[in-house]
């Protein structure tokens, strides 16, 4: 892992950005941030140094799969928010998040080329993946975008197949982990912890009558991947300072709850948080959710959960 700490510059639009000089590029989705598209700026990073250009990501929101397959329901690792933070701690200084649309898709390789890359970016290189295809129809690839380069006096950087193999991660592989609930597979592939924000409301505080309080956590954006139902070790950030818990997922049948909520307990915390921003990050999985027959039952399980969290925590 490395850290930049750049300050990057973020554009709502390819026409928004401007470069004040020549600029070195690579784009896609990078959902997650993940250690693959670390390596990728790893690149980016090095490709700037030896020309004194700038670094450019380019990605895109909604995610292609949103617009282009309408019945595709893809939860997505990051919000906007928490690709913006992991992309500048990992050292990008521009960052372009583009609306995509079908207007958009049906652009013809060439004017993506000619037009953006050439005469909007003013690239020097592009550095991309041997398998990733452009354009209208995602009718262009790598050898094309190597013969435009050609053309238009742009170098092409291919990350080859056996580089990407040695890395063998992708976005769908981190979801599938966390759909079921491989929070320390996904947090590898990831090399930061998976994490959630949300706002702190007002839950049925039926924690408080058994000695173990929870907050509820209410999370804005419906197309971030909740992990699997359970319970969960976690760090929370809360104004800006850390704490250690517990988190549950899932619908607390135990007291016949009918609705998902996402639920914390702080350790050794007091405070009114209502009304709060808090981002948690999940460390490690406890167990799957589960119907007690009484209340007096869960609160010894969560005693226990408490007792193994507490083990964990210490041995980091």
């Amino acid at each position: 892992m490395f850290l930049n700490f750049s300050v990057l510059q973020t554009f709502s639009s390819i026409f928004d950005f401007k470069p004040k000089n020549k600029s070195i590029l690579t784009l896609g989705t990078f959902d997650g941030v993940h250690i693959g598209h670390q390596e990728l700026i790893k690149k980016l990073e090095l490709a700037s140094k030896s020309c004194n250009c700038e670094t450019v990501v380019l990605t895109f929101f909604p995610h292609p799969r949103m617009v282009l397959k309408q019945n595709d329901e893809i939860k997505l690792l990051n919000t906007i928010e928490e690709k913006k933070e992991l992309l500048e701690k990992y050292g990008v200084q521009n960052l372009i998040i583009h609306p995509f649309d079908n207007t958009f898709s049906e652009m013809l390789p060439e004017e993506f080329v000619q037009n953006i890359l050439v005469k909007q970016f003013n690239i020097s290189k592009i550095i991309i993946g041997y398998d990733h295809k452009f354009g209208k129809n995602r009718s262009a690839d790598i050898h094309d975008l190597i013969r435009f380069g050609n053309q238009f006096h742009f170098d092409v950087e291919q990350i080859s197949a056996e580089e990407i193999n040695q890395i063998t991660i992708s976005s769908t592989k981190i979801r599938n982990a966390l759909n079921d609930g491989n929070i320390e597979i996904a947090n590898s592939f990831l090399g930061h912890s998976y994490s959630i924000s949300g706002k702190i409301i007002e839950g049925k505080k039926i924690g408080r009558t058994i000695g173990i309080p929870t907050a509820n956590i209410a999370i804005e954006e419906s197309y971030k991947l909740i992990p699997k139902k359970g319970s969960y070790i976690v760090k929370i950030i809360c104004e800006k300072k850390p704490y250690f818990g517990m988190l549950n997922i899932g619908k607390n049948p135990t007291v016949n709850g009918n609705q998902n909520s996402i639920e914390v307990h702080f350790f050794d915390f007091n405070k009114d948080i209502y009304g709060k921003e808090i981002t948690v990050l999940f460390l490690k999985r406890l167990r799957d959710e589960t119907k007690f027959t009484s209340l007096d039952l869960l609160k010894n399980q969560l005693e226990i959960d408490k007792e193994k969290a507490k083990e964990y925590i210490n041995s980091l």
